[in-house]
């Protein structure tokens, strides 16, 4: 699977966690892939059909599993279940994907689970907190919930699954401590919704609306068409927006002249006129910060 994105060099700061996941799709198995790139030994079981990422996009499947350990089991199964407590046994921290519902059904709930393994903690990934959690949904209605759905474009990755990916991974990090100072485990509860909403906190806080610096009122910062492609240019602070004038020839002296629609017309019709090579040259010998695209 190729890809543009670069996973930096993480600290192995769960080395010796033992993790046992039974969540499908993405926002579980990519919160293994981050911890177990933090060191962390990871075991999935998965149902004898498998995960169905695998079979609708098995380069995202395989990345996601490097270096996790996949088993299978039935888990409504007696097999099964003797396999699932075999390895709770030697968890730490189990995650799980389930509607409360289905937890319960499998013996999983936090009261049985704490009981049987007080030392294991439980992150428990649902679609919406609480009482909501029952509820279905995916990606595209939580992002909608939080008025992050422009139009009748699809957004352009999966924000609310990513991001609770990371919510779930830092819930990792959060039991690990808790149980290295108590001995005891916790159950954290990660609901995607949540997650649609941190990520949309910027949109209602005004900074990403139209009146908003970066969306779309400073001049200095936007997506502009050039000759032949585009160009996202964001040159937001003083010293890159002062650069940007200059090379564009407009005046540095007041930023806040930035925001008017001369501004804007200017800097769309200085854009228009460049190929991307000789943009990408111009933030390179000018220290401003842009992006050519086709």
């Amino acid at each position: 699977m190729t890809s543009n994105a670069r996973i930096a060099v993480i600290p192995k700061i769960l080395k010796g966690v033992r993790l046992l996941s039974l969540a499908l799709n993405l926002p579980g198995p990519a919160a293994l892939m981050r911890c177990q790139q933090m060191g962390a030994r990871c075991r999935k079981l998965e149902p004898p059909s498998g995960d169905p990422m695998r079979h609708y996009s098995p380069g995202a499947y395989a990345q996601l599993h490097e270096g996790v350990s996949v088993l299978a089991a039935d888990l409504k199964s007696e097999a099964g279940q003797k396999t699932l407590h075999k390895e709770l046994a030697k968890a730490d921290v189990l995650i799980t994907s389930f509607r409360p519902s289905a937890i319960e059904k499998l013996g999983l709930g936090w009261k049985s689970l704490h009981r049987l393994y007080p030392a294991l903690s439980q992150i428990v990934i649902v679609g919406s907190p609480g009482a909501r959690a029952e509820e279905p949904g995916h990606d595209l209605t939580y992002l909608a919930e939080n008025n992050l759905v422009a139009g009748l474009e699809l957004p352009a990755t999966l924000f609310a699954d990513m991001g609770g990916s990371l919510m779930a991974s830092e819930a990792v990090l959060q039991a690990t401590l808790q149980k290295r100072a108590t001995g005891k485990g916790i159950r954290i509860e990660v609901a995607l919704s949540d997650a649609a909403g941190y990520l949309a906190l910027p949109r209602q806080w005004g900074l990403t609306q139209p009146t908003g610096f970066v969306g779309g009122a400073h001049a200095g910062y936007g997506v502009y068409a050039c000759k032949d492609g585009r160009v996202a240019v964001a040159a937001l602070e003083p010293h890159f927006a002062a650069a940007l004038c200059l090379a564009a020839g407009l005046p540095t002296s007041d930023v806040a002249s930035l925001q008017s629609s001369a501004a804007h017309a200017a800097m769309a019709a200085f854009f228009k006129q460049r190929t991307r090579k000789e943009l990408d040259a111009l933030g390179a010998d000018r220290d401003i910060p842009l992006h050519t695209l086709a």
